[in-house]
């Protein structure tokens, strides 16, 4: 089955156009999705549209109001919506280009693959890529998309452009709304150091497919267990460790960090010897461990 253009229009260099097409970049199928059921039938619940004074309504009789004030709406028909026509409704004309360090981290938003509509769109799409990938730079433009204008970033990416939504002022909160509160502290130096060498040795290359979502697993697993009959039961819950001394917690995580960036399994602080002829085994440059009571 063929992929669904999230939007269709035109992207606009100057006076360079060409017909494109707009994909979204990432898939919600895998997730697991529960339904309301009845608990005794097992019969799917169905939301009914509800008039708290007349009681059920069809679909038909539903109609949109933008609330002006408590209780008070002006309706809007989707006909009326459809006639609210900006210029960006078809055409995606590239206003700036910046780098991408420019844009905060905080308004990147969703990704989707942009894409010429055509063969005749081809020549002119690859000419404003290859120019993108040459400059270096990220493209700003807007376009009409569900019922709003939407500010796109435009990046080169392997033979088609990477767009990403760019989230508006008024839906980015001001950092200093939590960070201002946080307490101006200067740790000593030595608890830094050894802090950046735990992020060198646990440094590696981002492989997206070594993470996955293992709660998501773990409710798979939970499915099958109980499509067989058996009996879920909740596991324990770990017990934390208690951090006494955060430089010796510190030391700690960096022996357990080394070797090769490769996480290894935490020894329990209150390991006690098993036997007679481990605890008389030397540890190589180690002063033995006093008798606990």
């Amino acid at each position: 089955m063929a992929t669904r253009p999230t939007w269709q229009g035109y992207l606009r260099l100057s006076l360079v156009s060409c017909p494109v097409a707009l994909y979204t970049a990432t898939s919600r199928t895998g997730e697991v999705h529960f339904n309301m059921l009845h608990k005794d039938t097992h019969n799917r619940i169905r939301m009914i549209p509800t008039d708290p004074e007349t009681g059920p309504v069809e679909r038909s009789e539903i109609v949109k109001g933008y609330e002006i004030e408590k209780g008070r709406y002006v309706v809007v028909t989707d006909e009326e919506i459809k006639a609210v026509r900006l210029p960006t409704t078809r055409t995606l004309d590239i206003e700036r280009f910046v780098g991408e360090d420019e844009i905060d981290r905080l308004y990147w938003n969703d990704p989707y693959f942009l894409a010429p509509d055509g063969e005749m769109a081809v020549e002119a799409f690859t000419v404003i890529r290859e120019a993108m990938k040459k400059e270096g730079r990220v493209a700003l433009g807007r376009l009409v998309m569900h019922q709003r204008e939407r500010l796109m970033a435009l990046e080169a990416k392997e033979k088609g452009i990477l767009a990403y939504t760019i989230r508006n002022k008024r839906e980015v909160k001001d950092t200093k709304e939590i960070f201002g509160n946080i307490p101006a502290v200067k740790p000593p130096a030595q608890m830094i150091e050894i802090a950046a060498k735990i992020i060198d040795q646990l440094e590696g290359p981002f492989d997206p497919s070594q993470f996955t979502d293992r709660y998501e697993d773990a409710l798979r697993a939970l499915i099958k267990e109980k499509e067989k009959g058996a009996t879920v039961t909740a596991p324990q819950e770990p017990k934390e460790a208690e951090v006494i001394d955060l430089m010796e917690a510190l030391k700690r995580s960096l022996g357990q960090t080394s070797g090769g960036g490769e996480r290894r399994k935490a020894t329990p602080r209150k390991a006690a010897s098993t036997s007679k002829s481990t605890a008389k085994k030397p540890a190589a440059k180690k002063t033995p461990a006093k008798k606990r009571a």
